[in-house]
């Protein structure tokens, strides 16, 4: 496995509860990786994005709170876990010298607007980079790369391969990229959307389809904790992620890139990786992607 996940939660553009996340620290994991994380001490130029969330002394950023192994509210510690949520708390920690962050509840529809109007500074959460969005938002990264995958319910047999989901009804994300995979791969399946990972998953479970088609890492954390469900084949597709910011600000962009670069190099981004989607997929560290030009 290396390849993994994307998902759009459908939620409400508030502050979740608990938003603010501006305990330095708050467990050992994130510990542990903020003292190997850099902070930024070149200049900074007055007005831009780095100058204004610096002053503000805190990262706002648009994500999710329940996609698990990505970022996930710990009931016990009220901390933000996961991938994207340790990238954010970095990166904070990057920008301001402490993982000062506020997150606030983005989903696909709202992603772009959120960026457009200045009420996020980035959109970290699993956001797969298209010709169609890059339209729209500037993207740093990519920063991890997954791909579609399947999941069926336990016991489900004769499906192995995108092949197989010809003449299937196929469970996708609403406004995902297993979408346009599915019609790819198997343009005579049915393909039925719902609003969200937990969702979809239910539908699953009571029959509403014969598959699911999801970024892998999304299938990978719900098999874990689910054992009607299971994974078949590898993924079929390249879906990289990017760091989403506000469309034209190319000076923020690159800041965000050569950041993205230097925890590549020291090492920091596979110990993020180890403390997160690492516990459940086997195997060394993959390489972070290289950033795009």
């Amino acid at each position: 496995m290396g390849r993994l996940f994307a998902v759009a939660l459908l939620l409400f553009v508030a502050a979740c509860s608990g938003g603010e996340n501006a305990v330095p620290g708050g467990g050992g994991k994130i510990d542990a990786l903020l003292a190997k994380a850099p902070v930024y001490t070149g200049q900074v130029t007055p007005g831009s994005a780095v100058d204004r969330i610096k002053k503000r002394g805190k990262l706002l950023i648009g994500g999710s709170q329940d996609a698990p192994l990505l970022s996930q509210l710990d009931p016990i510690s009220g901390e933000l876990t996961g991938f994207d949520a340790y990238l954010g708390k970095l990166l904070a920690h990057y920008l301001v010298g402490k993982p000062s962050t506020e997150l606030l509840s983005a989903t696909s529809e709202t992603r772009e607007p959120l960026l457009a109007n200045g009420t996020v500074d980035v959109i970290i959460q699993t956001y797969t980079i298209t010709p169609a969005r890059k339209e729209r938002v500037a993207f740093a990264g990519p920063y991890y790369q997954s791909g579609q995958s399947i999941a069926v319910r336990k016991g489900t047999s004769g499906i192995t391969k995108p092949a197989d989901l010809a003449g299937k009804t196929v469970i996708v994300g609403a406004n995902t990229p297993g979408v346009k995979a599915v019609k790819d791969a198997a343009p005579t399946a049915n393909i039925v959307e719902f609003g969200s990972d937990p969702e979809c998953l239910t539908a699953l479970k009571q029959g509403r389809g014969e598959a699911y088609v999801q970024d892998q890492a999304i299938l990978v954390a719900d098999a874990s904790k689910d054992s009607e469900l299971r994974l078949v084949g590898e993924p079929f597709t390249e879906d990289p992620y990017g760091i989403g910011i506000k469309h034209g600000d190319a000076e923020f962009q690159k800041f965000v890139d050569d950041w993205l670069r230097e925890i590549g190099k020291s090492g920091l981004w596979q110990d993020v990786w180890k403390q997160t989607i690492g516990t459940v997929v086997t195997g060394d560290a993959p390489s972070p992607p290289a950033i795009a030009s």
